[in-house]
């Protein structure tokens, strides 16, 4: 199966190639050098190569979540207003035989299915699906796990009219309202409102290679200096790391990801998360409602205390 590399991942790539016409010691050699390569090279990832890795269309998305992590899933469709949305998928399911309600951004793997999944980018009735999940999950007491992945909520004009703002603002009141557990995971981009929308969570974690950010980097350098050339400029200045942002206190965890990225182990990737996710519900479920609840809001109020 072909590979797709990165442009910093170059060297990589020379070796993999090199590889590819050798057998036995050598073939074995060959291959430890290309995971030196890759070991040295992810150690020194700056905010830009992760802006990449977090964007790589090889990454699980949410269907590979569920299929991997997701027992007796049910998908539900339609916000009971308008229609149904593809980018924004949910419904109750088990996760290590605990019942829960998972949500989470889908953007496809191949131009028919992002197409379909509008690249991940949910338009309000996607929103107003999450929260019938939330309400559904509040009434049967059940915890909410979301998967975020997206550049951002749809920006077009009937997203706007049938009121993608309020849509956004609702979805984020009912996860900050919820009075049962709720775990959040950025699996790779996590993009503006149309992430925090599903990710006002009593723990929010971030895969190692992952970025959340209030705009994407190529937005912001066209906002400031009024060329997009200048992304990386804006990505390390926008602090948008999972690393940052545990250090800055706006998530409360980083999973591990597998050596060059969760592109290039999906199952162990997928592994990992649901690990962090069982212990976090574990942790969580010990906690009284109304304690979750005025935690979780506190915690959303001191990051803009603390980052003022």
């Amino acid at each position: 199966m072909s590979r797709t590399y990165l442009d910093f991942e170059r060297s990589v790539a020379e070796l993999d190639q090199q590889a590819e016409t050798l057998e036995g010691d050598a073939l074995v050699a060959a291959r430890a050098r290309s995971d030196a390569e890759l070991k040295k090279l992810y150690a020194k990832l700056g905010p830009w190569e992760k802006t990449q890795v977090a964007r790589h269309p090889g990454r699980p998305h949410f269907s590979d979540y569920v299929r991997d992590l997701v027992t007796d899933y049910t998908p539900l469709a339609g916000d009971r207003q308008f229609g149904d949305d593809h980018a924004l998928l949910g419904g109750p399911g088990k996760i290590r035989g605990r019942s829960v309600v998972v949500l989470g951004h889908e953007k496809g793997t191949d131009l028919e299915t992002r197409l379909h999944h509008n690249f991940g980018m949910a338009q309000p009735e996607g929103y107003r699906k999450a929260v019938r999940l939330m309400r559904l999950a509040e009434r049967f007491r059940l915890p909410v796990v979301s998967f975020v992945d997206t550049a951002g909520a749809y920006p077009g004009r009937g997203a706007e009219e049938r009121g993608q703002a309020e849509a956004i603002a609702r979805s984020i009141d009912a996860g900050l309202s919820l009075t049962v557990p709720f775990v959040s995971v950025i699996t790779g981009e996590g993009g503006s409102g149309g992430a925090v929308a599903i990710a006002t969570a009593d723990s929010v974690l971030m895969l190692e290679h992952s970025i959340y950010s209030v705009i994407s980097p190529e937005g912001c350098a066209s906002i400031l200096w009024r060329d997009g050339a200048r992304a990386q400029d804006a990505a390390k200045a926008m602090k948008i790391t999972a690393q940052d942002l545990l250090r800055l206190g706006v998530v409360d965890g980083i999973v591990k990801e597998p050596l060059g990225g969760a592109h290039r182990a999906p199952a162990e990737a997928t592994k990992r998360v649901g690990a962090t996710i069982a212990a976090e519900l574990d942790r969580l479920s010990a906690i009284e409602p109304k304690a979750l609840v005025e935690a979780r809001r506190a915690k959303f109020l001191n990051i803009g205390r603390s980052l003022g």
